[in-house]
């Protein structure tokens, strides 16, 4: 069998219906849907299965959401193939939490509690600044960098390519979508968005969660776990956290992030989330990589069959 990397869905995948057809057919996704409905004292399943999507979309739910998913998707993926065993994981963003649980740095409800605050967390600080988004596109990063700057935002996320994400005040962005083809950017394109994630507006999440990952047992990832913050593996336990709180504000590096996972040797990688955002991002890092997407019932058995 090859060896496979697993990937973990960042904030955006979110649809409504994710994880249905697995609870209706699966006892392990009923146990987990109700584990976890158990430990945040509310119905996350209600809102994943029947949404409004306006609900769903809110970073306190959809945060929580994308981990159970992806969790839910390997434990009936290792139900299939007994003997399946992934040799790396990474996460976009949010997605890096889900990737830390499935290799056992915390527990499954440590994990969910963590998300489901750090989504609270960001939306506060959504409210109490005025913040918003833009994905770049056709720059180069040293042009993206020289416009953040110019325009006194952040750099949000590496994601590939000629694919970058500013993030900052309103005013900030609304400049940046003005000046992009001053400096040389194909397009600028303002996100549907609550806020300014990955940028400094979001610094009053970032100490809160730092809070409760000094109070969240954690241990050395039984694989090797990639932190988007510094597109390293991170091993020691107080390196995580670290790197799970400077995540909050600090740019994903998801270029650099799968590029170490090549360099490490890995051709092989296993989206579990909605959609297929992270197969996109690793077709356009690296065109020899080869992405299987799991996110229903049916890509499950077809990857299941795939990997056999």
């Amino acid at each position: 069998m090859s060896k496979y990397v697993l990937l973990f869905s960042g904030q955006g995948a979110q649809k409504v219906g994710m994880a249905k057809d697995w609870f209706e057919n699966s006892a392990t996704a009923r146990k987990m849907v109700a584990a976890a409905d158990a430990a945040l004292g509310f119905s996350l399943s209600d809102v994943m299965f029947d949404g409004p999507e306006e609900e769903l979309t809110k970073t306190s739910f959809c945060q929580p959401a994308l981990y159970l998913h992806g969790l839910i998707a390997l434990a009936l993926l290792k139900e299939r193939i007994p003997q399946f065993e992934a040799v790396a994981a990474a996460g976009l963003s949010l997605g890096e939490f889900t990737a830390h649980a499935a290799a056992g740095t915390f527990s499954f409800e440590d994990g969910l509690r963590l998300v489901a605050r750090r989504g609270e967390f960001m939306q506060q600080a959504c409210e109490a600044t005025q913040g918003a988004m833009a994905a770049l596109i056709g720059g180069e990063e040293e042009q993206v960098r020289a416009l953040a700057t110019a325009c006194d935002v952040d750099v949000a996320n590496l994601n590939a390519p000629g694919q970058i994400v500013l993030s900052g005040s309103t005013a900030g962005i609304d400049a940046v979508v003005e000046k992009a083809k001053d400096f040389g950017i194909r397009r600028a394109i303002k996100l549907n968005v609550a806020g300014a994630y990955h940028s400094r507006l979001m610094q009053s999440a970032k100490d809160k969660l730092a809070a409760e990952l000094s109070a969240t047992t954690i241990v050395t990832p039984s694989i090797p776990v990639v932190a988007n913050f510094t597109a390293a593996v991170v091993t020691d336990p107080a390196e995580i956290r670290s790197s799970l709180t400077e995540q909050v504000t600090g740019s994903v590096r998801w270029v650099e992030s799968i590029r170490l996972l090549r360099e490490m040797g890995h051709t092989n990688f296993l989206e579990l989330g909605p959609g297929k955002v992270l197969a996109g991002l690793v077709a356009k890092i690296d065109k020899d990589a080869v992405v299987h997407s799991i996110e229903d019932l049916a890509s499950l058995e077809a990857a299941a069959e795939a990997l056999s």
